[in-house]
Parts: structure tokens; sequence; C-alpha cells
């Protein structure tokens, strides 16, 4: 843990956090720990990076992480939350960025990787990569095309199975190409790794949603509110997936091809449940991951002109010392009529269909506010 000692030029830091919090854990609350100053999140909203629904909504997370350490929680749009590494890192970059943040705190499989060399490796040879990526074969996946790219220009190998070190990575490239002055302070990861299921102190978020009927109180902070809150899982939304596969052309819906809308209208025919219909689809080219996105894309009923329109951020909750910071920021601190991402609210929408004791998600929702626990810091 950091020391209690803190110097006054750590204290004027602003840290930027990228997270899901699905659900909040003890690494969770390790990484706000090692952060130092002010400490704003880009937290995904209802719908995760790798194609899932969160597990409980964005303000049970958000208040979460409000109650351990975190000034500000600005909610990541859901177009930019359910892409690949690249696209989901670089709209949180981004928009971590324009809130004036100094450094990109997260965590990483890894403590020997120096990421500052590799984001002027990046930087140095960001032309020379583009033209490498385009030479691989179409059949390899993101997490391979990457692994050969780190390989030939920096060096460094790495196991595509390890989604913290995939994020890493692209936060690294995202700094490197958006925001090349913010600094780089990546946290050693503790305890489970991402697909452990195992329960420990330093539990998954995997291994807390395989156990989400438990008494997880020895496992996760907060788990009264975890517990207390209306849950979801993709099981939930097999009959209206089912619906939108059957009844939609599949060709209209952002990222499907020919290719995958034969696939998933076959799939269909025959699929029990949400993982036999992941299961038929996947191959080495289209991942877990991938197909689970375009699966919520299609549910959602994106399409396929869809682009992201970066709207006003949009704050979910904050310290007194959050609030103070944001009053030089154009922001949203309640949806309103005038709002401008409207494939959000649908996506909210459709998320309150898993669970119909799942509360309004946007109108007439100010942000959480948290009154005790904060950075006593302004900038």
């Amino acid at each position: 843990m950091t020391s209690s000692k803190v110097s006054s030029e750590d204290s004027a830091k602003i840290s930027g956090i990228i997270a899901e919090f699905n659900p909040f854990h003890h690494g969770h609350q390790y990484l706000l720990s090692q952060a130092q100053g002010l400490k704003i999140v880009i937290m995904s909203g209802n719908w995760m990076q790798r194609g899932e629904p969160a597990i409980v909504d964005k303000w049970t997370r958000a208040q979460m992480a409000l109650k351990n350490g975190a000034d500000i929680i600005v909610e990541l749009p859901f177009f930019a939350s359910v892409q690949g590494a690249d696209y989901f890192a670089q709209y949180a970059v981004q928009m971590l960025a324009d809130l004036g943040i100094d450094q990109l705190v997260f965590g990483t499989d890894s403590d020997a990787i120096d990421y500052d060399r590799l984001r002027q490796v990046y930087r140095e040879n960001e032309a020379e990569i583009q033209a490498f990526l385009e030479t691989l074969p179409d059949n390899l996946s993101y997490p391979q095309k990457m692994q050969q790219m780190w390989q030939t220009f920096a060096g460094i190998r790495f196991d595509g199975n390890t989604p913290n070190h995939i994020l890493g990575l692209a936060y690294t490239k995202a700094v490197a190409t958006v925001a090349p002055d913010i600094q780089l302070q990546p946290v050693k990861r503790l305890g489970a790794g991402f697909h452990d299921e195992t329960l420990s102190h330093f539990a998954s978020a995997t291994a807390l949603r395989e156990h989400a009927d438990d008494d997880l109180s020895n496992f996760m902070p907060e788990f009264t509110s975890f517990h207390l809150a209306p849950k979801v899982q993709w099981s939930d939304y097999f009959p209206l997936l089912k619906y939108q596969l059957l009844a939609t052309r599949l060709t209209d819906i952002f990222q499907v091809n020919d290719e995958l809308a034969v696939r998933l209208k076959s799939a269909i025919k025959t699929a029990t449940d949400f993982e036999a219909l992941v299961d038929a689809v996947v191959t080495k080219r289209y991942t877990k991951a991938r197909v689970r996105r375009l699966l919520t894309y299609i549910l959602i009923n994106v399409p396929k002109t869809q682009g992201f329109e970066q709207p006003k951020p949009h704050v979910l909750g904050f310290s007194a010392a959050g609030q103070r910071y944001l009053k030089k920021f154009d922001v949203v601190t309640k949806v309103g009529k005038t709002y401008q991402d409207a494939l959000t609210l649908q996506a909210d929408a459709i998320y309150r269909l898993g669970n119909q004791a799942i509360p309004e998600q946007n109108y007439g929702r100010p942000p959480l506010r948290q009154t005790h626990g904060a950075a006593q810091v302004e900038k």
C-alpha cells in the first residue's frame, strides 16, 4: 500500500483511471489507493468492453468506487465502451485528457514491462507499425496481431489471453497518439488472474460474478450494496436476442458482415442458450469477446452507419473535491431531453429489460455525492 506521507507534488496531481468495476473488488480498491491526488475514473456504463451486460447497474458500481477513494466517476458512452481494446482505450484516454489528467493509472499483469519505452517505440514507428499490421493475414484475431506487432517492434512477448495486459498496451498506444504528455503509472495486479474463478481476498471480477449468489462479504468491498442490487447476465436477454437474430437483417447492424450474418442465422436455429450460440460462431478470427460484442450490437440494434458522436461527459458521481474540480468543465450532471447520446439511452433502456427491478438509469438522476474519504485537492 502507499505510504501515509504524501508530498505536495503528489497531492497536486490529477490521476485518471479507466475501469468497468464489474463488480468492484479489492483489486480495484488497491488500484485507487495507488493513484495520487484527485482521482478521475472513466467507467463503462451498463455494457462491458467484452460484450457483456454489467452484473449490477452503473450507479451501484459508481457508488462502490466513490466510497473507496474515487473523486469523479464519468460514464464511458455505450459506443465507446463496447469496442475492441484499441478503440475502447482511445475514446477513454481522450475523455481523461479533456478532463485534464496528469497521469494514467492502470493495472498490469506484469511489472517487467517499461511502458514508457513502449510509448516511445510506438510514437517513433507509428507509420511503420500501421503498415506492418496491414500486411498481417485477416484470419488473425486482434490479440494475435498485437502480439506480433509488439514482438516485432519492441521485442516483447505476451499471452493473448491476458485481457489486462492487452488493455495496458492499448492504453500505452492511446496515450502515445492522443495525449503524449500524460504520464503512465502501471500498477502490478495482485492476487487472482482475470479468468480465475477461485474466491480469495483479491478474487477476480470473473470469480465474483460466478459466485454472485453466495455470501461474498469476505471477498469484496461494499458487498451489501452488491448483494441488494438487481443483477443480470446474458441469459436474461437471450429470448430478446433470439428474436432480434431471427427478425433483423443482420448486415444492417454495426460490424456484421455477410459471413457473420450467415453464421449467426444458422447458429440461432439450434443454440439453446447464449454460450452455445457464441461457441457456434467463434473462429480463430472471431474471438469470443468479438462475437459477444457483435451480439450486443444486434441486441441494442446499433446501425451499420453508427459513429462515435463524443457527447459531453455524463458525470455519475463525485466527492466534494471532485465537484469543485468539475466547475471548470462543460459536463452533464443530469440527463434531460437535449442529451446527445441517444445510443447510450437506448442501450440502458434495453439493459433494464433484463430485470424489472432495475431502476431508471438516466432521466431525473443527479450525480451521486460522496461526503467523506475524498482527496482534498483542487487544480
